[in-house]
């Protein structure tokens, strides 16, 4: 069985059991604990299992993963996930970028090529990357800045955001459910994200692997209510069939 295919029964395993031992999973996938080990490492970094003494258990959807973390992990995936985005963004558009390290690379990808972009964003990192291109006009939320990612959040910000009506949303998000639930660690930002969706004409996700089956525990809303996403491999099976019973076109990029 190929390493993401097990992955994935290990975690559907968690979900189903609640707890599984490192032994039965050697046991079931014939392989060696050294592996199992890792596989469970893999997959507690990516916050889809808790390791657990002698075992894994299903993960926390109270605690994201640090900011600084976050930002090199899957680092190249999502770069090559922003750039094809960037890809669909015209010159002269208006858009959203929203808080998350994957908005931030798609900013890096529009500032190379793009020209009069309009762009509204509550992420101080996004509006330091935009600012290299003399051609975007910038505009920055105002509310709360966390010190945690520079990301911008509470009631200020989220009048802000409903005063424009733009041409896209780019959104982060930090895990996708099985039944296509979008799902956040922040009840402050995921108000915000909302109001990003309701006011965007297209809303893009850009999303690597890993964060299909992600526990977090706020629910944002549904992949129904994206026009398009964005991942470097195929999205799991539960997934693709709401992506195609709604019409929801997605890319899986290679790298």
């Amino acid at each position: 069985m190929k390493q993401l295919s097990r992955h994935q029964e290990i975690v559907n395993l968690v979900q189903q059991h609640g707890y599984v031992s490192t032994e039965d999973l050697v046991e079931q996938f014939k392989v060696s604990p050294q592996t199992i080990r890792r596989d469970l490492n893999e997959l507690a970094d990516e916050n889809k299992i808790r390791r657990h003494h002698g075992g894994a258990t299903i993960p926390l959807s109270s605690v994201n993963t640090a900011y600084t973390t976050r930002k090199v992990m899957q680092l190249n995936e999502k770069d090559t996930i922003a750039e094809a985005l960037a890809k669909h963004i015209p010159d002269g558009a208006t858009l959203f970028i929203d808080i998350g390290t994957t908005p931030e690379s798609v900013a890096k990808a529009l500032v190379k090529n793009h020209k009069d972009l309009r762009v509204v964003t509550n992420n101080i990192n996004v509006a330091m990357i935009l600012m290299a291109n003399p051609d975007f006009k910038v505009i920055l939320a105002g509310g709360e800045v966390r010190n945690r990612d520079g990301g911008i959040v509470g009631e200020a910000t989220l009048d802000f955001i409903k005063q424009f009506r733009l041409d896209f949303g780019i959104l982060g998000i930090s895990g996708i459910d099985y039944d296509g639930s979008l799902l956040d660690f922040d009840y402050h930002e995921v108000r915000v994200k909302k109001a990003i969706i309701e006011n965007s004409r297209s809303v893009y996700l850009a999303v690597d692997h890993t964060k299909f089956g992600r526990n977090a525990m706020v629910n944002l809303g549904s992949i129904t209510e994206l026009h398009m996403i964005i991942t470097d491999q195929e999205p799991p099976e539960e997934i693709v069939t709401i992506l195609k019973d709604n019409e929801i076109p997605y890319e899986v990029i290679s790298k």
